[in-house]
């Protein structure tokens, strides 16, 4: 059996971490799958001192509008890329990156995936909340073909009281409103499983995005709202999950999956 390991991180701009030379910790931890989000560029403007290793893959998808959204993701696995899965991410904003490959016989889609934010206005929660039904069934028809499904990302919804700091003051805004975190109650209940929770249980004060306001990060007044899911066939080879705040450079820290398979 080997060990892989997987990185998500929404870097809040790829050109601003670049600027703080913020990725450079990507040369040294031995990523065998690195997804970027929000990296709000296109992708001859992603530099090429983000980090100095070069992976052989890399898919990019772009916003139709400039500097919105993107996501990148970079690997060393034989992977088949696929295109922005433009069936889910129908305004074409660059939200999904999908790539196939097998691991130890497992027929693999990965996606790495900015969810849409919802908090700007009633039709953005919309959209946001179609988003995430487009994608679970983009999901459930690939495990139907018989693919193992892993998804990383920011889901831009924390899922339970334990995952953010002030839950109670937060009801009624969008990232912790009842309909989204049924939905992700509704997404489990489909055989995805929260690798975190599934490794650290209710382990408290376990964040991954901070508001740049008020001190947040420092105090450690945050959300959980990026996520890696394995589909439940996958479960049994997953070696560890984990948050690794120590890393600076965006609102959000990167957090990572090890499956040894």
């Amino acid at each position: 059996m080997k060990t892989y390991k997987f990185v998500s991180w929404n870097v809040n701009g790829v050109r601003a971490v670049d600027k703080k030379e913020a990725l450079k910790w990507v040369d040294d931890a031995n990523i065998d799958i690195l997804g970027l989000q929000e990296i709000k560029a296109q992708a001859e403007q992603i530099p090429a001192s983000i980090f100095d290793r070069e992976y052989k893959h890399t898919l990019v998808s772009t916003s139709a509008i400039k500097g919105r959204s993107g996501t990148a993701l970079y690997t060393d696995i034989t992977t088949t890329l696929e295109d922005n899965c433009r069936d889910v991410d129908v305004l074409d904003e660059g939200r999904i990156n999908e790539a196939h490959f097998t691991l130890a016989g497992k027929d693999i889609a990965f996606f790495n995936v900015y969810f849409p934010n919802g908090q700007s206005k009633e039709e953005r929660l919309v959209y946001k909340m179609e988003f995430y039904d487009r994608f679970l069934e983009h999901c459930e028809k690939l495990k139907k073909e018989g693919k193992s499904i892993i998804v990383c990302g920011d889901v831009n919804t924390a899922h339970n009281e334990i995952d953010l700091a002030r839950p109670k003051a937060n009801e009624k805004t969008s990232g912790f409103l009842p309909m989204e975190r049924e939905w992700m109650d509704k997404f489990l209940s489909h055989g995805y499983i929260d690798t975190f929770r599934h490794i650290h249980g209710d382990k408290p004060d376990s964040y991954s995005w901070w508001s740049y306001r008020a001190n947040a990060r420092a105090n450690n007044v945050g959300w959980r709202i990026d996520y890696f899911y394995v589909s439940e066939d996958l479960k049994d080879f997953v070696k560890d999950a984990y948050i690794l705040n120590e890393v600076m450079g965006s609102d959000h820290c990167p957090i990572a999956l090890e499956l040894q398979i």
